[in-house]
């Protein structure tokens, strides 16, 4: 069994999986468990009270977060030769069209997002057995088909994130580094709990918001007072 460090058994001493711990208090838990050498995710996962599998109970939505996520974003803009000076002045780091369709059709998907224009949808839909299993098949319900080319670049490279409940009823999502301030850490959960609150299905009964835990990318979750977050 490999040896653990000191400060790995510190951190562990002063972790209790058992607690419910106040926002602030597992923002700083996460910070102190976390031990990579990288700069680590720091990811938030709300359990809600919906079934997925029903249609009218299905939360999805966009949330601009206040401080970002800390990761660049590559972006790829397919579109129209007279759109693509307006997504390379907004930052997009691949724009074209059809070069970069056949490029796809042959694998290569080495981006975070994808935005394109209505038009240009149907040459899209055919790269949906690529796109569709590593979730870059854009979607209007993301911002991410839509006329407004340069705006839709700029907030994905600003920290706008697509999120949506998974098929256990539950949202996972990066939102930001370890490294961050823990102010701006809090921001960025309080912003992304006020979306997903404000999307609660008519059809929903009973508690909406279960549970909510923080946790770094290869750290345990430390389990949020749901109260704390509001």
């Amino acid at each position: 069994m490999a040896k653990i460090s000191k400060k790995r058994k510190e951190a562990l001493a002063k972790f209790d999986k058992t607690k419910v711990y106040a926002l602030s208090e597992a923002v700083e838990m996460v910070k102190n468990i976390t031990y990579t050498k990288f700069d680590a995710s720091f990811d938030i996962d709300v359990r809600l009270g919906v079934d997925p599998r029903k249609a009218n109970q299905m939360v999805r939505g966009i949330v601009t977060l206040p401080h970002g996520t800390g990761k660049v974003t590559r972006v790829l803009v397919l579109c129209t030769p007279d759109k693509e000076d307006e997504a390379k002045a907004a930052g997009a780091d691949h724009v074209g069209l059809d070069d970069y369709v056949e490029k796809i059709k042959k694998g290569w998907t080495d981006v975070d997002v994808i935005i394109t224009m209505p038009s240009v949808m149907p040459k899209i839909g055919a790269l949906g057995k690529v796109l569709g299993p590593r979730g870059l098949m854009p979607n209007p319900k993301a911002g991410t088909v839509t006329m407004d080319i340069g705006k839709a670049v700029a907030e994905v490279k600003a920290g706008k994130i697509d999120f949506k409940v998974d098929k256990y009823g539950i949202i996972h999502s990066g939102i930001g580094k370890v490294n961050f301030a823990p102010d701006k850490l809090m921001d960025n959960v309080k912003e992304m709990m006020g979306t997903i609150i404000k999307l609660k299905p008519t059809a929903a009964k009973g508690t909406y918001v279960k549970s909510i835990y923080l946790s770094s990318t290869m750290s345990p979750g430390v389990q949020v007072d749901v109260k704390s977050v509001s």
